[in-house]
């Protein structure tokens, strides 16, 4: 029997991170809450994920496509069988006892949601962890512009969120972000990679592209589409 909600992490090559999220986890006592990491084929330290990880799937895409690609594909193999999403990157820990449940309650809406806890960082300026139920995931047809590889994904949810009048933001509910931006974890070599100004520049455009053009009022009328049986409330 799976749970209401199923949360996601792409990772690589760290799989000590993976162990620890399954351990916040447990402590914080995510009972409504299935987690599932999306590894690489290729990743060095899959064998580590096999102990690490109760729960992995192992990618079988391009090498280098970015996490983007194992979100959504993840995403849509389990689109009818979860009712609800979340996104959590490896470097997440969710703090707060039961947030889980505090998160369903603002998922469980007959409107559109994006909903985020407080990462201590960003707070609510950017859901770096972000939930969505699955029908709007399903409309949408992706839970993460495809057009990107690993940044800027929050400034989709968020923009998301606001424009369909569904932004939810849950300031007591820790889910932090270990962060070197937040002096809360070493630079590694994954964060290098992505957080390259190559890597920036790359996904900065393809986001502007994607905000800025057909693509996300197109996202939008989908998802209206697919819940417009009834009058939206005030936002």
């Amino acid at each position: 029997m799976t749970a209401p909600l199923l949360v996601i992490v792409p990772t690589r090559g760290r799989p000590q991170n993976a162990a620890r999220l399954v351990r916040a986890f447990e402590e914080t006592e995510s009972l409504n809450a299935d987690l599932l990491f999306v590894a690489d084929h290729d990743d060095p330290e899959l064998p580590a994920y096999h102990v690490a990880a109760p729960r992995l799937l192992v990618y079988q895409g391009a090498t280098g496509t970015g996490m983007v690609a194992g979100l959504n594909w993840a995403a849509s193999l389990y689109a009818d069988v979860y009712d609800h999403f979340g996104f959590m990157g490896d470097d997440h820990l969710p703090r707060t006892a039961g947030w889980d449940a505090h998160v369903l309650g603002a998922l469980n809406s007959p409107w559109p949601r994006v909903v985020y806890g407080n990462d201590l960082f960003q707070g609510e300026r950017l859901p770096t962890a972000a939930f969505l139920p699955s029908r709007m995931v399903r409309a949408l047809g992706f839970m993460a512009p495809p057009v990107l590889r690993h940044l800027y994904v929050d400034n989709f949810w968020l923009d998301l969120g606001q424009a369909l009048g569904g932004l939810r933001y849950l300031p007591d509910i820790v889910i932090e972000h270990m962060h070197p931006a937040a002096g809360k974890t070493a630079m590694d070599e994954r964060y290098s990679a992505v957080n390259a100004p190559e890597a920036d520049v790359a996904d900065r455009l393809a986001w502007l592209g994607f905000r800025t053009g057909d693509a996300f009022p197109e996202a939008l009328r989908r998802v209206r589409e697919e819940y417009s049986h009834g009058a939206h409330p005030a936002a």
